[in-house]
C-alpha cells in the first residue's frame, strides 16, 4: 500500500514555521515544483529564498539533475556574462581556456539566479532569450547552444518599482513572474520565532557539543516583539552567538542582542517616550483644529498619517520598499495609502528607487 500523500501545506525539509503565511509558501512550492514554469521568489534579505529554491528543485521531476546557484549581484557585467553563458579561449583578455557557463552546466536541472534585479540591461536581453528560446551563444562564439534548464529568480526588491525606474525590462519580468512566491519577513510571522530559535539552538549546541540551554519565557517574548530586520538569518546568528557565550546557562536577551542594537534602542528612546510624544501631538492638534461638522477622528488620523508618510519617504530616499519596511507595513499598502492621500495620483517614481537595503 503506497504511503499517504503529504499535505500541500506541510513544512518543507529544512524550513521551520507553521504560521499561515509559511503554510501558503509550502503550498505554492509543492504546486509549482511539478511544472516547468519559471518562478520568482520575492522577499527581504534573510527570509530563506535559496532554501525554498532548493526545495522546488528537490520536489520537481528535475531532482536528479544539477542544481546551480548564481549570485548576480556579486559579479560585474562581463564576469557575470561569462559565468552564465561561458566563453571560448581568446574571447577577451584572460580567457586562456574555453569555459562552460552555468546555464549549460544546469542542463536538465535548475538554475537559481539570486539578486536578479542587479542584472545589466544587456544581460537581461540574453536572459530573456534563454527563457523564450532556450538558447544562447558563449561569449566570443557564434555557435548556438540549446539548453533545457528551469529558471528560478530571486530578488529582495519589488521589480515593479525597477520597471518604473527604467532599470528592469517588463517583458523579462513577465517571463520570470509566471509563479511569484512571496517569502514573508520574520515580523509578519512572529508565531514562528520561538520554534526557529529552538531549532537553531539545538543545531549549534550539537555542533559545539553542548547541552541546549533553556530559553526563559521573558526572553521568548522579547524575541517575538523584536522586528528582526535581518530576518531568519539574523535570528540564526544571534542564537549561535548565545550558544557560544551562554556557558550552558539560560539564554539572556542582553547576550543574544549585540551591544550596538542596545545603543540603537537607547538613541531612539523607549516606546513610552514615543507614546508621550503622540499624546502631546494629539493635544496640540485638538487645540488648533477649528470646530467643523466633519468627523474629528478621521480628520486627525488622516492628517497624522499624511504627515508621517511625507516625513518617512525623504528619509528613505523615496524608495517605497525601504519606507514600507521602516513603517512596518506592506509595500502595496504603502502605495495605496500614498495614492489615497495624494488625491488618487500615484507617487512619481524616484530615480533612486532601487529598492536596495
Amino acid at each position: 500500500m503506497p504511503p499517504p500523500k503529504e499535505p500541500l501545506d506541510a513544512p518543507l525539509p529544512g524550513v521551520v514555521g507553521d504560521s499561515p503565511a509559511m503554510r501558503a509558501v509550502y503550498r505554492l512550492v509543492r504546486l509549482v515544483a511539478q511544472s516547468r514554469a519559471s518562478v520568482l521568489l520575492v522577499g527581504e534579505t534573510g527570509t530563506g529564498k535559496e532554501l525554498v529554491a532548493r526545495n522546488i528543485h528537490r520536489l520537481s521531476p528535475r531532482a536528479d539533475g544539477p542544481y546551480v546557484r548564481v549570485n548576480c549581484g556579486a559579479l560585474t557585467e562581463s564576469l557575470l556574462e561569462s559565468e552564465l553563458f561561458g566563453h571560448i579561449k581568446g574571447a577577451f583578455t584572460g580567457a586562456v581556456d574555453n569555459k562552460t557557463g552555468r546555464f549549460e552546466a544546469a542542463h536538465g536541472g535548475t538554475i537559481f539566479l539570486d539578486e536578479i534585479s542587479s542584472m545589466s540591461p544587456k544581460l537581461q536581453v540574453k536572459l530573456l532569450r534563454v527563457l523564450q528560446e532556450r538558447e544562447f551563444e558563449r561569449v566570443g562564439e557564434s555557435r548556438t547552444i540549446r539548453v533545457d534548464t528551469r529558471v528560478i529568480g530571486a530578488t529582495n526588491q519589488f521589480l515593479e518599482d525597477e520597471i518604473d525606474a527604467g532599470k528592469f525590462r517588463d517583458d523579462l519580468y513577465y517571463r520570470l513572474n509566471v509563479v511569484p512566491i512571496y517569502l514573508p519577513p520574520l515580523r509578519e510571522r512572529r508565531q514562528d520565532i520561538a520554534a526557529l530559535a529552538r531549532y537553531f539552538l539545538e543545531k549549534y549546541c550539537e555542533e559545539n557539543r553542548r547541552d541546549p540551554p533553556d530559553i526563559p519565557g521573558p526572553v521568548v517574548e522579547r524575541m517575538q516583539n523584536y522586528d528582526w530586520p535581518g530576518n531568519v538569518r539574523e535570528l540564526e546568528n544571534y542564537v549561535e552567538r548565545s550558544v557560544v557565550l551562554s556557558h550552558n546557562q539560560p539564554i539572556q536577551w542582553d547576550v543574544m542582542v549585540p551591544g550596538q542594537e542596545r545603543r540603537m534602542r537607547a538613541t531612539h528612546g523607549k516606546p513610552a517616550d514615543v507614546d508621550g510624544m503622540i499624546q502631546q501631538l494629539v493635544r496640540l492638534a485638538l487645540q488648533k483644529l477649528p470646530p467643523t461638522e466633519g468627523n474629528l477622528h478621521d480628520r486627525l488620523v488622516r492628517g497624522v498619517e499624511r504627515e508621517l508618510l511625507e516625513q518617512v519617504l525623504p528619509l528613505c530616499d523615496n524608495v517605497l520598499i525601504k519606507a514600507a519596511a521602516r513603517l512596518g507595513i506592506n509595500r502595496n499598502t504603502l502605495h495605496k495609502k500614498l495614492t489615497e492621500l495624494r488625491g488618487n495620483t500615484p507617487p512619481e517614481p524616484s530615480g533612486n528607487d532601487d529598492g536596495s537595503s
